[in-house]
């Protein structure tokens, strides 16, 4: 009797140890185990896995449950109360970040620390609608850029032996992406017993987290060789970083390939913010035929996260190849799938943008990580990612703004976003071929 319980127990309890053993032997593969890069892609999962617990109750109260009208006034106000004081913000997360490098575990567990206890306060929010909503909102809404700055600083020091910078990003990436795929329904799941336990549960992982960042190797806080830099490319700043202190210190050294890259980058990330906002209510008003506004907007959310995870994918396979082509091509083809879905619109080629997109903005990202590491000085590297993720973020911002602001016309809406495309294309393409003509014979590619 007592070795048929046991067996009944090992039965029950198999799933879950089989499944965390399997997690833990695919994140900690190819040396990232003894680098510390796995537990960094468990973090991420962690703290993706969170995120999207609070987006999914956020959504429910400022969005679904409410009529188009007054969602979009509510979705107004969200902006208005939490993205524009984050635009000005977020200039300073990277600055900031950069005055503790040697505090970077505790900055990570001090964001993870921060979006738990703000969970309670949304978990009382959501159901009275009161005004601390938005506050705490905004709160986590920094919070999880500051954790996502620190995190691309954290990630070269992390590099198992042979490793890229690229493909480390690619694998944590992917593990955020995929806990971000388990957590979504999870939180739908929740939702439906109430509109608190999605925070009760974005408060538990947050809390496993703020744990979890102290796991970090110690060498993550250490900034031995690291110095400021300012997002420029004249020749007056392309011979070393300044080492006496400037007024307004910010990426300097990163050369004219990384600045076009960082726009064109941008251009793309502005065009998935206003996606979001716009599809949003468009969807909202006018879904796909015969289906639901919320299996409407499930279409095009998977569509993009498909696309995304083969963006991110494709960026490891194609890890020799040299990055200012991989995102000139890229952003060609949205541009152009923009323009096809502007001109024909219907919910296919909607759902076509959002993957396509959604696949430009991963490869683009990885392109972009690769040129940093390829042309950045070591001691300025990390300062470079900081600061170059905190202008993307408020890239996304302003294309969640004019998103909002349009009317509800798919084909003036999806001319706007080509245009978005094309100003970043257009002003970037001469620049980034020319620079992979001239380094694509002497430099080497990125492994």
């Amino acid at each position: 009797m007592r070795g048929s319980l046991r067996a009944v127990g090992r039965a029950l309890h198999f799933p879950v140890t089989g499944t965390a053993r399997g997690i833990r032997k695919a994140t900690h593969a190819h040396g990232a185990g003894e680098s510390g890069l796995g537990k960094l892609i468990e973090l991420h999962g962690v703290n993706g896995a969170g995120d999207v617990m609070v987006t999914v109750a956020l959504a429910s109260t400022v969005f679904f449950s409410v009529p188009t009208d007054e969602a979009r006034g509510r979705v107004a106000l969200y902006l208005a109360i939490t993205m524009a004081p984050f635009t000005l913000l977020a200039p300073v997360i990277g600055p900031l970040l950069d005055r503790i490098p040697h505090g970077r575990r505790a900055a990570m567990a001090g964001a993870m620390l921060a979006r738990a206890l703000l969970a309670v306060v949304l978990s009382g929010a959501v159901v009275t609608g009161g005004i601390e909503l938005y506050p705490a909102a905004l709160g986590v809404l920094v919070s999880s850029k500051a954790y996502g700055v620190v995190r691309s600083a954290v990630v070269p020091r992390l590099l198992p032996p042979r490793f890229s910078l690229v493909k480390a990003n690619s694998r944590v990436t992917l593990g955020g992406l995929l806990a971000t795929g388990i957590a979504a329904p999870i939180g739908a799941g929740l939702q439906q017993i109430g509109p608190r336990w999605p925070l009760y549960g974005a408060f538990v992982l947050f809390i496993a987290g703020t744990v979890l960042s102290f796991t970090l190797p110690p060498k993550v806080d250490s900034a031995k060789g690291e110095d400021t830099a300012l997002l420029a490319a004249d020749e007056q700043h392309l011979h070393g970083p300044h080492r006496r202190p400037v007024k307004r210190p910010g990426l300097r050294t990163v050369g004219p390939a990384v600045t076009h890259a960082l726009a064109a980058n941008a251009s793309i990330r502005c065009l998935t913010g206003f996606l979001i906002f716009f599809l949003a209510f468009l969807l909202r008003e006018h879904p796909v035929s015969g289906q639901s506004a919320a299996v409407s907007l499930g279409i095009v959310g998977v569509s993009a996260g498909a696309g995304n995870a083969l963006g991110t994918a494709v960026g490891a396979w194609l890890r020799s190849r040299a990055p200012e082509i991989i995102i000139v091509t890229v952003v060609a083809c949205v541009l152009g799938v923009a323009i096809t879905a502007s001109v024909f619109f219907s919910a296919v080629l909607v759902a076509c943008l959002a993957a396509v997109a959604g696949f430009a903005q991963a490869l683009a990202k990885l392109s972009l990580d690769a040129l940093i590491q390829r042309d950045v000085p070591e001691l300025v590297r990390t300062s470079a990612f900081a600061r170059s993720e905190t202008l993307l973020q408020m890239a996304w911002v302003l294309g969640g703004a004019i998103g909002l602001a349009l009317p509800l016309n798919g084909t003036v809406g999806l001319a706007v976003g080509a245009a978005i495309v094309g100003a970043g294309w257009l002003t970037t393409v001469r620049g980034l071929i020319g620079s992979a003509r001239r380094g694509g014979a002497t430099r080497a590619r990125v492994a």
